[in-house]
């Protein structure tokens, strides 16, 4: 397996990630949990990196800050990795993915992950969408060009497949999409127990996915936060990939302030695989606590 994947073998996959990051291979895995009497897996698609020269993570603090919070962390300090996971839910009749990774010209793994949960992409039902950016979306057509989940129905917002259908390169996907697209409003309950909340900031339309049974809750947080540790620690600082930073912060301390009152669970696609757990205060920021799951990702098959 090739250890690195050139973005600009497959530009218009990325068309929202500078050329000097790479996103890489991850190994197939699927890791199963339950929010109230829901089924879900996590899904590993690949994972990113970038260096700590100031341009993606802590723009406004500079790279000997960015490097202090790495190494009170024990990270390394020269360059930051995220995972770039997918989340699939059981919803009654539907067998729901959110987000769908890089995709198989970029050399994801999801299709490999959702076959170790027993799942094959016709399957799939709905294909809920957090934010048009190639790293969210690239999984949406298969290596060949064509809709990687041909029965699904793809939701996302109103303001980002506007927002996608004015990228430059993109014009293949969005006409291969196009039939398969429903749009709509965040707040929108999209399945009977999936509704789409509005976390302003990062894309025109950026949503979270809010889960519920019963008296359980997840909330998928897409890019709301990249880096359990940076975007945890020091909330305020800018993000590169967000294309509004002064609402991307407010937008970002606001759901990490709700979500460590709550301790309310969540599924963030770029922290550390499987990427599900809890967000506590800390000093004046926050903290990551993983959850602690059983499943053994990749092992064996996870029924979704």
């Amino acid at each position: 397996m090739k250890t690195v994947i050139s973005v600009l073998a497959a530009s218009a996959l990325v068309f929202a990630l500078p050329a000097f990051a790479g996103p890489a291979p991850a190994q197939p895995a699927a890791t199963a949990f339950h929010v109230g009497k829901l089924s879900l897996v996590s899904l590993s698609d690949a994972t990113f990196s970038t260096p700590n020269d100031g341009k993606i993570f802590g723009g406004d603090a500079g790279p000997a800050a960015v490097a202090d919070v790495l190494k009170a962390a024990h990270a390394p300090t020269d360059t930051i990795t995220l995972s770039v996971d997918a989340l699939l839910v059981r919803d009654g009749a539907r067998l729901v993915l959110i987000d769908t990774g890089f995709g198989a010209k970029m050399g994801g793994a999801l299709t490999a992950s959702l076959k170790l949960a027993g799942v094959t992409p016709d399957q799939i039902t709905d294909v809920l969408v957090t934010h048009a950016h190639g790293d969210h979306i690239g999984g949406l057509l298969d290596a060949s060009g064509q809709p990687a989940f041909p029965k699904a129905k793809v939701r996302l917002s109103s303001a980002d497949w506007t927002y996608l259908q004015g990228q430059d390169g993109m014009a293949d996907m969005v006409k291969a999409i196009a039939p398969q697209v429903a749009t709509f409003e965040p707040g929108a309950q999209v399945t009977p127990s999936i509704t789409a909340i509005a976390i302003k900031g990062h894309t025109p339309g950026h949503v979270g996915y809010q889960i519920v049974s019963g008296k359980d809750r997840l909330l998928d947080i897409g890019d709301t936060a990249h880096s359990s540790i940076i975007s945890l620690a020091k909330p305020d600082w800018t993000m590169g990939f967000d294309s509004d930073a002064a609402v991307a912060k407010a937008s970002r301390r606001e759901t990490l302030t709700e979500l460590a009152k709550d301790h309310e669970r969540v599924f963030a696609p770029h922290f550390p695989y499987p990427g599900v757990g809890t967000v506590v205060a800390s000093g004046d920021g926050f903290a990551w606590q993983p959850a602690d799951l059983t499943a053994k990702p990749g092992k064996k098959k996870h029924k979704p």
